[in-house]
């Protein structure tokens, strides 16, 4: 049956996976996903109907948001989870048509509005969604599928981050009416190359508003993220690694362990939260271990305690721990015990990784040491002023944003290169696990700020931007761009594309991206990216650094 994904920066040959996806799903899985955001497409036939009848159905909108979300990269590859998704689709579908007045609907409806299994097969379902995913009309425009699909990532970006800030029950229904907006457009047979561009910067607007809500969701609710020496080692007793981007999950964890004997230690994404006051309070949580998410399987087996996954960066599990190892949220893995959702008023119930982790012995040391973290905006704009006047007398002469993701590419090993060998009066602005790269080099400061600014994950990134935004004002600038900034982002998944049209919609320009271009943006439409915004692939080290140093 096949399949056809070109989602990552990972994707086969740089031109999609058509066996088994290089993240690891299957075909199955990869069809599942499909068929589900075509029924989400269905829905916003409806939704965005309902809505201009003033009819909204709060259960429909947030069911739409998890559901782009658990199809990203590397966050769910349980076809029984899919199936059982694809079924709630058609429900929640068919109950917003039901609202609907007869007579405002057309004569033909579209099948993603009408479709419905005639069994309860799983094979079926599969079947029906390799009829219905990005290749289903071969004969379409080559620049129209570009940014039908570009602006779909986007919107799978978009949802990632609006769920984890109602996870904190902060709140934009803008964003959730977008969502299906974005979706229905992606349908539109009329629609130019000129009203998708249209489209995908409109996307970009709302990430900005996307992760300035998750933002204040995440300091509103943990507090502003402070200045912090992370550390590295391992104390003695049972532990629980956890992993992913859910402050939520991690704080409910934290006050079920106190005062069990359990340490807790952070992985990957989750370094950042050792920074949150809230968080602080707990002695239990001991530091992080090991480094980003494709490193996993390794560090996985070696910490050797109960392992808690909690968003999207799950890597295929090695057999030597699945039988301590947990998922939770929109994560899945067929065999893996799931910890489910929260009921209104209760928490997670994370005693079956507790008790796991009781079994079993503490982790192996990987390393020793600390790394700082903790340089979101309200930390840098705390020494506003030093900052400022390092530019002005030209000890920090330029900025330069090395944010994003990391990957398994070797080509990645580019952004260690930069790092390390820019010039000592240019400063790193980060956040996402791009950071795994280069934050464990030694690469001083510059009267006393630090020259990694780590702002956080990749959830955090709204940072950067309230960072350039706010030394745009101190300087008196009109135009970001004429920040002595420069932009050299790595992506990998989902949530890069939302930064990254997040970027552009601000009219940010320069921006270097790699390791590769994304493989669904077309010639044409990488044309226009280049001409209106200047987009560009990373070069080799040399002539970037050259180019970073020279303001290019």
């Amino acid at each position: 049956m096949g399949m056809f994904c070109f989602q990552c920066q990972e994707t086969a040959k740089n031109e999609g996976c058509t066996v088994r996806g290089v993240c690891g799903k299957t075909d199955d899985v990869a069809n599942l996903q499909d068929l589900l955001i075509w029924l989400l497409k269905g829905i916003s036939f409806y939704g965005v109907k309902a809505r201009a009848e003033g009819i909204s159905d709060s259960e429909t909108d947030l069911f739409v948001a998890q559901s782009l979300f658990a199809t990203i990269t590397n966050a769910n590859f349980d076809p029984q989870r899919f199936a059982a998704l694809v079924h709630k689709a058609i429900e929640l579908r068919d109950r917003l048509k039901a609202q609907i007045a007869a007579t405002d609907r057309p004569q033909s409806l579209p099948e993603m509005a009408t479709w419905v299994p005639k069994t309860d097969d799983l094979a079926e379902l599969i079947q029906k969604g390799s009829s219905v995913g990005v290749m289903a009309n071969p004969d379409l425009d080559e620049d129209i599928r570009s940014l039908r699909e570009l602006l779909t990532y986007g919107l799978k970006g978009l949802a990632a981050y609006t769920d984890h800030a109602y996870v904190l029950e902060h709140y934009n229904d803008e964003l959730l009416a977008f969502l299906q907006e974005g979706l229905l457009a992606t349908t539109d047979e009329g629609a130019s190359v000129n009203d998708m561009v249209g489209m995908v910067l409109r996307c970009g607007q709302m990430g900005v508003e996307g992760m300035r809500l998750l933002d204040a969701a995440n300091t509103g609710t943990y507090g502003n993220p402070e200045p912090t020496q992370v550390n590295l080692g391992v104390e003695e007793g049972p532990a629980i690694l956890i992993s992913g981007h859910d402050l939520r999950d991690l704080d409910e964890l934290l006050q079920q362990t106190e005062g069990k004997g359990v340490n807790v230690y952070t992985h990957g994404e989750m370094l950042p939260t050792n920074a949150y006051p809230a968080f602080k309070k707990y002695p239990h949580l001991i530091g992080n271990y090991g480094g980003s998410w494709w490193h996993q399987k390794k560090e996985f087996e070696t910490f050797g305690g109960a392992i808690l996954l909690t968003t999207n960066c799950l890597v295929p599990p090695r057999d030597s721990y699945t039988d301590r190892l947990f998922t939770t949220g929109m994560v899945g893995w067929p065999g893996i015990t799931h910890i489910p959702d929260r009921r209104d008023g209760e928490q997670k119930d994370f005693s079956p990784v507790i008790a796991r982790a009781l079994e079993l012995e503490g982790p192996q040391e990987l390393e020793r040491g600390t790394i700082p973290i903790g340089f979101a905006h309200a930390a840098v704009m705390s020494v506003a002023d030093k900052v400022i006047e390092a530019v002005k007398s030209g000890a920090i002469k330029r900025f330069v944003v090395m944010a994003g993701c990391d990957g398994r590419h070797k080509s990645r090993e580019y952004y260690t290169e930069i790092a390390r060998r820019l010039p000592k009066d240019h400063v790193i602005l980060t956040a996402g696990c791009a950071k795994y790269r280069y934050n464990k080099l030694d690469l001083g400061d510059i009267g006393g700020i630090p020259r990694i600014l780590d702002a956080g994950q990749c959830n955090d990134s709204y940072s950067l931007i309230a960072i350039a935004q706010k030394l745009a004002e101190a300087f008196k600038l009109d135009d970001i761009n004429d920040l002595p900034i420069s932009y050299d982002i790595s992506w990998y998944e989902q949530k890069a594309v939302i930064v990254l049209l997040a970027l552009l919609s601000l009219n940010v320009k320069h921006i270097r991206l790699g390791p590769t271009l994304p493989a669904f943006v077309s010639p044409n439409v990488l044309k226009v990216l280049v001409e209106n915004f200047d987009v560009k692939p990373i070069a080799t080290v040399e002539e970037d650094l050259s180019a970073i140093v020279a303001g290019k």
